[in-house]
């Protein structure tokens, strides 16, 4: 796996960070480093393409009738008077017929038929009356119908030579549709990264392990990354909680450089003299600590381990879930090679009031949507504790703050970021 990003991507610096600097950074240097493989169609939902894909004919093929009806030529048809003709034929999906159909004549036409040489519209079956008891019979036009008329043109849905998507795009469930409709039933992708999840603290227990002794707490961070990395497109390998012991943080975390892409720690990233991943990243490679001015999370480090990346949340889950949206979340997209993506802000009224606050830093608050006066806002949790996983229960996404902002009226627009744009579900 190449490097994913040069040596000297960062120069340390003890001044805070901005957030949009932070991100800058990483979008000029963060490079794909995924290898690639042929994916069966059916599980590709998700993945990220590694090869553009070009439509080798038509969709649909033929052109072909939109409805159960009858076709005919509309040349020979009198839009004023409508027309009768003769039924010399039937045609259904999957049985078209031979030949071609005379200037004057119809054709019985089921949904999805081929259109046959010498017709160019059909009337719905239900719009018409057909006499006679042999053959041939008759149908009976009525006057109005436009040519053309419900019928589905060859390529009008994709035309061939075209490029349906592009190298980078992520599969949805309606994409792999398109890719059936040409006949692929395999793509290529880029290979999923194998991000390594670590929860460090001796205080940490591990959820169903028993009860807590005083000053214990459980990880509730490690299950929520690891559904957060499957949501960002790649797969999450656990690596258990880490004990407070410099030697043995060290070793372990120099054993999953070996063979992981990512690993994602939660913990142990500040500078405190129990704060052992940070020491342990300096001794088997290069660290950048960021110390961004953003709320929650302003301790944060990146660094990498050979061509191994590491990043280091904070422990709190509210800013380990939040820095992980902002950050993490578009770091693998990209790292995966996927296209950075950016976060698509909806301007709502505010339905709170925040008459002051700290400037200088970015912060993202926990919110949900309420029904306001003039249809949605959005409304501010009331508490902004870092470890209230209650805050993050009742949001329905984040509220984003910029640096220079010293209040928030009621009714004020503000930028809400829904946590669908990160594909996950409404509660």
């Amino acid at each position: 796996m190449q490097n994913p990003v040069p040596n000297d991507c960062f120069a340390p610096s003890a001044a805070l960070m901005a957030h949009q600097e932070a991100v800058g950074l990483l979008k000029a240097r963060i490079a794909p480093v995924a290898a690639k493989e042929r994916v069966a169609l059916k599980e590709s939902g998700g993945r990220i393409l590694s090869a553009p894909v070009i439509a080798p004919h038509n969709v649909p093929r033929h052109t072909n009738s939109a409805v159960d009806g009858y076709a005919f030529a509309f040349a020979v048809y009198d839009a004023a008077k409508g027309a009768e003709m003769p039924v010399v034929g039937r045609a259904a999906a999957g049985h078209p017929i031979e030949g071609s159909v005379e200037p004057g004549q119809s054709i019985r036409i089921l949904t999805g038929a081929v259109l046959p040489e010498g017709v160019d519209t059909v009337v719905m079956q239900e719009d018409v009356t057909v006499s006679g008891d042999g053959e041939p019979q008759v149908v009976k036009l009525p006057a109005g119908l436009k040519r053309g008329a419900n019928v589905r043109k060859a390529g009008e849905d994709l035309k061939e030579g075209a490029e349906i998507f592009g190298v980078g795009h992520i599969l949805r469930p309606q994409d792999l549709a398109a890719l059936a409709s040409i006949g692929q039933g395999q793509v290529d992708c880029f290979k999923r990264l194998k991000v390594g999840i670590v929860s460090s603290g001796d205080e940490i227990v591990e959820p169903g392990a028993g009860e807590l002794q005083v000053g214990q707490v459980y990880d509730a961070n490690s299950p929520m990354l690891e559904a957060l990395v499957r949501l960002a497109g790649c797969d999450p390998v656990d690596l258990g909680i880490w004990p407070d012991k410099g030697e043995e943080v060290r070793t372990r975390l120099a054993d999953a450089a070996r063979s992981l892409d990512v690993i994602l720690t939660s913990g142990g990233a500040s500078v405190s003299e129990e704060d052992h991943m940070s020491a342990a990243l300096d001794a088997l490679g290069s660290r950048h600590f960021w110390r961004i001015a953003v709320k929650p999370g302003r301790p944060m480090m990146f660094g990498q381990i050979g061509s191994t990346m590491m990043i280091g949340l904070p422990g709190n889950p509210v800013a380990v879930f939040v820095c992980f949206l902002v950050y993490v979340y578009p770091l693998l997209r990209r790292l995966s090679g996927g296209d950075w993506p950016e976060p698509q802000a909806i301007q709502l009224p505010a339905a709170f009031d925040q008459p002051k606050r700290k400037t200088g830093r970015r912060e993202f608050w926990r919110a949900s949507l309420v029904q306001g006066e003039h249809g949605l806002a959005a409304e501010k949790f009331a508490r902004d504790g870092s470890g209230l996983i209650s805050g993050l229960r009742a949001a329905d996404g984040l509220i984003e703050v910029d640096e220079d902002t010293p209040a928030i009226a009621r009714g004020d627009l503000v930028s809400f970021i829904p946590f669908a744009d990160f594909g996950i579900l409404s509660k």
